[in-house]
């Protein structure tokens, strides 16, 4: 099978740039009827340019569209009390009809420790956070009983959504351990092809010691050769190296000019 490919929406920019429900609604009609995969928003409190609340526009883009998948890429889980994160998750993922996709991460240090700081969350705490929101979510979002770290059980309702595929972000060997442990994905940002089988090796063998499948691998993409067929050659030696998902990162505002690049990638392939 061909790999998969997924594009961001346009949730961040210049603040110039501007931002609006049209500009959403349109770019997620315009991806799914390129035939693209999936759709993909960023996520941060403040970050180093402004940019629209994740679970919003995510909600907005399946509002418009019926078969596309809609992602997280990614939820920076440790910034919410995870009650309120997976009441989030669980009725996006009722609402889009099962097609929510979770990336989880840690978020970039490039933003700084801001959003951290505003939120209440110490920023050297966003690891552990973040594997001790993954540990509930599952049971929170799925409508079973689930015990916080106070130790209040609680269940959370209206009816309970799926679960949706949690991929978890980043490059590093504990992003690794995280998805091993926790996730059904891991998903580097454009992580050296000559490395990933390696890295698929020690993923395997982190998954087998906790008694889990091997996840699968989606890769952030920032950037392919402009040819459509060169690209097309380059998502054949990220499907060669077992990657399943690229996601193509924008090359500026200009999502139009993206996305059609993207539909391009499709048919080449």
């Amino acid at each position: 099978m061909a790999v998969q490919i997924g594009v961001f929406l346009p949730t961040s920019g210049p603040r110039e740039a501007g931002f609006g429900a049209g500009e959403i609604r349109d770019s997620a009609r315009t991806a799914e009827a390129a035939g693209l995969e999936s759709l993909w928003a960023t996520d941060h409190l403040i970050a180093s340019q402004p940019m629209l609340d994740s679970t919003v526009a995510l909600t907005t883009a399946a509002a418009v569209t019926d078969r596309i998948r809609i992602g997280f890429g990614a939820m920076l889980l440790a910034l919410r009390p995870i009650a309120w994160a997976a009441k989030e998750i669980g009725t996006l993922q009722q609402l889009s009809d099962g097609r929510t996709l979770l990336g989880v991460g840690t978020g970039n240090p490039a933003h700084g420790d801001i959003g951290w700081r505003a939120a209440g969350v110490p920023f050297g705490e966003r690891g552990i956070r973040t594997d001790r929101a993954l540990s509930v979510l599952p049971k929170l979002i799925t409508g079973e009983p689930a015990t916080l770290d106070d130790g209040l059980e609680v269940t959370l309702s209206p009816a309970a959504a799926p679960m949706p595929p949690i991929l978890v972000a980043g490059n590093s060997a504990r992003a690794r351990r995280r998805a091993a442990a926790f996730g059904d994905a891991w998903m580097p940002i454009n992580p050296a092809l000559d490395e990933l089988p390696a890295l698929l090796t020690e993923l395997r063998d982190l998954a087998a010691s906790h008694y889990r499948p091997t996840p699968t691998v989606t890769v952030v993409a920032p950037a392919l050769p402009a040819d459509p067929h060169q690209a097309a050659a380059a998502l054949a030696a990220y499907e060669t190296a077992g990657v399943e998902r690229v996601i193509l990162a924008p090359t500026g505002q200009d999502w139009r000019r993206d996305y059609a690049f993207a539909a391009d990638l499709r048919a080449a392939q």
